[in-house]
C-alpha cells in the first residue's frame, strides 16, 4: 500500500523528511514565480500558506534538513524584464504567516526566546490589516520623491517611478523635516468600488477583464504606458520603512505617526495592542467586519512595536522574525471535477490538475486545481465525474478538500495515475523515497527540453526577453533550439529567424540585441540557469558567495564526486547545504554530457564572480566561522545572524577551511579540532568586539 502523500509531520523519518522538503521548496518557488512576476498565480493563498507551514514544521523537526531554497528564504521573485531595476537599498523582505492562536502564540515566545526574556513579559505590538496588494518602495531625498520600485526578488525591483508620480496617493514632497534619505516601504491597491467600475470599463471595451483587486491594482502599475497607470484609480497605504540616513523614531507606532505627518495616508484601522489577548480580540474584529471594508483584506500583520528589539531580532532567510501576518481562514466551494489532465515540468514530474466546472468563489472564477501527485488522488479517492469540495482565501487556483460522496454518480471508477509519460511515452518511475512519479525521457521528452530552456532563460538565470514559452517550443520544434548553447548562436541566424512567420527585422533585431546583452552573467544566476534540481534561486546565491567564481566552483564540483574527497567534505558543511543538495550537485558534475555543454557554454559567455556580500568592509567579510559551546550574552542563532549580516561563512563543522572558531563554555570536540587544525579562537568578549556589539 503506497504511502499517503502527506504523513503527519511527526509521522516522518528523515529519508520522507527530505523528499518532502523538496517537493515544498520546488512548490512554493513555482508559487512565488507566478505570483510575483506574472501577476498571475497558481495556486490559493490558503494553499500556499498551508505548504509553508508544513515546510517549517518539519525543519523545526530536522533542522539540519532545512534547504537553502527553503521557502523561509524566499521572499519573491526576480523581477520582470519589462522594466529597468532598481536595487532597493535595504531588502524588502516578507513575512510569515501563522493561522490560528496557538500559532501566534508560538510566533510571540520564538521572539521572547531568541531575545532572552522572560517569558511572562509582554511585548506590546502594532497591528496592521493586511492589504491584499502590491508591494512598492518609494525612495526620498532631501524630502523629495526621486524613485520606487516593486519588491521584485527582494533584492531589486522593477522601476515604476513614472507611474508611482501619476498617483495622487503619493506624495511628491514630504512635509515637515524628514531625513535626508529615506525608503518608505506601503502598498498598491485598489478598492472594491474602482475594480468593478475598471472591469466594466474593460469589458465594453472588449478588453481582457481582471479576476480580482489585486491583479488589477499589479496590472495597472506595472503598464509600461504611465497614461494607462494614471487613468486607473490606485490607492496607497504606506506601513514600512527601508533604509534612512537618520533614526525617525524609537517605535513603530512613532513611525506610523512620522508617516501620517509627511502627508502619507496610513491604514486607518491600525491598532497597537499591549499583548497576545489584544491581538487575538483585534484579529477576531478584522474578521468580522472584513466583508464590509472597501478593499480586500486577507489577515492581520502584527509588528513588534520597539524598533530596538526589532533590529536585535533581525530577519531568518525570507522573513522578519520581528513580524508575523495572521491570515483569516479560506474561502469555499462545491463543484464538479470534469477531468483529470498530466502535466510533466521541466525535472520530468507528472503532476495531475484537476480540471473543474467553473465556479465563483468569493468573486473569482476557479476552473482548475492542482493534485500534487498520485498518492493524493489515492487518499482522497478523487475521480473523475466526482462534486468535490474546493477552497480558495485569495485569487487564485484553489485546492481540492475532499469528495462529496453522497453526490458520487453510479459508475465512476478510481483514477489510475498513468506509468508513462503523456509527452514522449518513456516509462514514469517513481522513486521510494519521493512522492512524485517522473518520466525517464529526459534526453528525448520535448516537455523537459523546452521546459529547461524556458528556466535557463527565466527572470531568475538568464533573463533574455524575447525567448517566451511559446517561441522556445517553436525554436525547438524547428530544430534552432535543442540545448542552452543553442541560444547564443540564434544571432548569428537573425535573417532567417526573421523571415519567420510573425517575425520580421525588428523583431530578431531585438532577440540578438537581448541574447548579446546577456553574455556576461553574475554566477548565481548561472548557477540556478544550469536548472540542477534542488538547485533554487537561494542556494544559488548561497553557493556563489562561498565560492566566488565559477571557476572554484566548478572545480569544486568535479572533485565532490568522490565520496571522499576534501571537496566533498567542505561542500556538505556548508550551513544549509544538505546531503541531497549534495548528491545532485556531484551527480550533474559527474554526467559528460552535463560537462561538454558546461564547457561550450563557457565559450559563449562570461560568468562574472561574486558579488562581495553585505558587510563587505567588516573584518569579517568573507570568514568562515563555527559556533561552539554555550554563549553568555546571547543566543546562538542571534550570534549566527549577526554574523551572516557582516558577510561571514557560518558553518557547522571545522576544517582546514575554517578562519575563526568562536568557543563558548563547554566548547567540546570542536575546539580540539580546531586547535589541532591551528584554526584562530576567540571567546565570546572578543567575538562581540569584531561583531560590533
Amino acid at each position: 500500500m503506497k504511502k499517503p502523500v502527506e504523513i503527519a509531520v511527526e509521522a516522518l523519518d528523515e529519508s520522507e523528511a527530505k523528499a518532502e522538503l523538496a517537493r515544498l521548496a520546488e512548490r512554493v518557488a513555482e508559487a512565488d514565480r507566478a505570483y510575483y512576476e506574472a501577476d498571475s498565480p497558481v495556486m490559493t493563498d490558503a494553499e500556499y500558506d498551508r505548504l509553508r507551514t508544513r515546510n517549517a514544521a518539519i525543519e523545526a523537526r530536522f533542522p539540519s534538513l532545512a534547504r537553502p531554497d527553503s521557502p523561509t528564504h524566499r521572499v519573491g521573485a526576480a523581477p520582470a524584464g519589462g522594466f529597468r531595476k532598481l536595487r532597493h537599498r535595504e531588502p524588502m523582505i516578507s513575512l510569515d504567516n501563522v493561522l490560528t492562536p496557538a500559532e501566534f502564540s508560538e510566533f510571540v515566545g520564538r521572539a521572547r526566546r531568541f531575545l532572552g526574556l522572560d517569558p511572562s513579559r509582554a511585548l506590546p505590538m502594532v497591528a496592521e490589516p493586511k492589504i491584499d496588494g502590491l508591494s512598492i518602495s518609494l525612495t526620498y531625498e532631501d524630502g523629495r520623491f526621486v524613485s520606487g520600485a516593486t519588491r521584485g526578488d527582494g533584492i531589486e525591483g522593477e522601476d515604476v517611478t513614472a507611474n508611482l508620480k501619476t498617483m495622487k496617493a503619493v506624495p511628491q514632497r514630504l512635509h515637515g523635516g524628514a531625513p535626508s534619505f529615506i525608503e518608505i516601504r506601503g502598498e498598491v491597491y485598489m478598492t472594491k468600488t474602482d475594480f468593478l467600475a475598471l472591469n466594466e470599463a474593460q469589458e465594453k471595451a472588449g478588453e481582457k477583464v481582471f479576476a480580482n483587486p489585486r491583479n488589477a491594482a499589479a496590472g495597472s502599475l506595472r503598464q509600461l504606458d504611465p497614461s494607462i497607470t494614471a487613468s486607473r484609480r490606485l490607492s496607497f497605504f504606506a506601513y514600512a520603512m527601508g533604509a534612512a540616513s537618520d533614526q525617525v523614531a524609537d517605535t513603530h507606532w512613532g513611525y506610523l505617526g512620522r508617516l501620517r505627518g509627511w502627508g502619507f495616508t496610513v491604514n486607518p484601522l491600525s491598532k497597537h495592542v499591549r499583548d497576545e489577548d489584544e491581538a487575538g480580540a483585534f484579529q477576531e474584529k478584522m474578521a468580522g467586519e472584513r466583508a464590509t471594508l472597501g478593499y480586500d483584506i486577507d489577515g492581520v500583520v502584527y509588528k513588534i512595536d520597539d524598533l530596538a528589539l526589532q533590529r536585535r531580532l533581525g530577519s531568518v532567510g525570507r522573513a522578519p522574525r520581528w513580524a508575523v501576518a495572521w491570515k483569516f481562514p479560506a474561502e469555499q466551494a462545491i463543484t464538479k471535477l470534469e477531468d483529470i489532465l498530466i502535466q510533466v515540468g521541466r525535472t520530468g514530474a507528472l503532476t495531475p490538475v484537476a480540471q473543474l466546472t467553473p465556479v465563483n468563489v468569493g468573486g473569482v472564477l476557479v476552473s482548475r486545481a492542482s493534485l500534487h501527485n498520485e498518492d493524493e488522488i489515492e487518499r482522497k479517492d478523487i475521480r473523475i465525474g466526482d462534486w468535490v469540495r474546493i477552497q480558495r482565501a485569495g485569487d487564485v487556483i484553489p485546492q481540492v478538500l475532499g469528495v462529496i460522496a453522497e453526490r458520487r454518480p453510479k459508475g465512476t471508477k478510481r483514477f489510475v495515475f498513468p506509468d508513462t509519460c503523456p509527452i514522449c511515452g518513456s516509462r514514469a518511475v517513481r522513486e521510494t523515497d519521493e512522492a512524485v512519479r517522473r518520466c525517464t525521457g529526459g534526453l528525448i521528452c520535448a516537455a523537459q527540453a523546452v521546459e529547461r530552456l524556458r528556466h535557463f532563460v527565466s527572470r531568475g538565470a538568464f533573463d533574455i526577453e524575447g525567448l517566451g514559452e511559446k517561441t522556445i517550443a517553436e525554436f525547438h520544434t524547428d530544430g534552432l533550439l535543442k540545448s542552452p548553447v543553442d541560444i547564443f548562436s540564434l544571432p548569428a541566424r537573425e535573417s532567417e529567424i526573421a523571415k519567420r512567420e510573425g517575425w520580421g527585422e525588428t523583431s530578431a533585431r531585438n532577440l540578438s540585441n537581448a541574447i548579446e546583452a546577456r553574455r556576461r552573467v553574475p554566477l548565481a544566476r548561472f548557477i540556478y540557469a544550469l536548472g540542477i534540481r534542488r538547485i533554487g534561486e537561494a542556494n544559488a546565491r548561497l553557493l556563489a558567495r562561498h565560492y566566488g567564481s565559477y571557476r572554484r566552483f566548478a572545480a569544486a564540483m568535479r572533485a565532490a564526486s568522490d565520496l571522499d574527497s576534501a571537496a566533498r567534505h567542505a561542500l556538505d558543511s556548508i550551513l544549509g547545504i544538505g546531503p541531497a543538495i549534495v548528491e545532485e550537485l556531484a551527480a550533474f558534475f559527474a554526467e559528460p554530457r552535463n560537462v561538454a555543454t558546461l564547457e561550450a557554454l563557457e565559450r559563449e559567455v562570461t560568468i562574472e564572480d561574486a558579488e562581495s556580500s553585505r558587510g563587505e568592509s567588516s573584518p569579517l567579510s568573507g570568514k568562515t566561522i563555527v559556533f561552539t559551546g554555550t554563549l553568555a550574552t546571547m543566543t546562538r542563532a542571534e550570534a549566527k545572524a549577526r554574523a551572516e549580516a557582516l558577510g561571514a561563512k557560518v558553518t557547522d563543522s571545522v576544517s582546514r577551511a575554517t578562519d575563526l572558531l568562536v568557543a563558548g563554555t563547554d566548547p567540546g570536540s570542536k575546539a580540539r579540532k580546531a586547535a589541532d587544525l591551528e584554526v584562530r579562537t576567540i571567546d565570546e568578549e572578543e567575538w562581540r568586539k569584531l561583531a560590533g556589539f
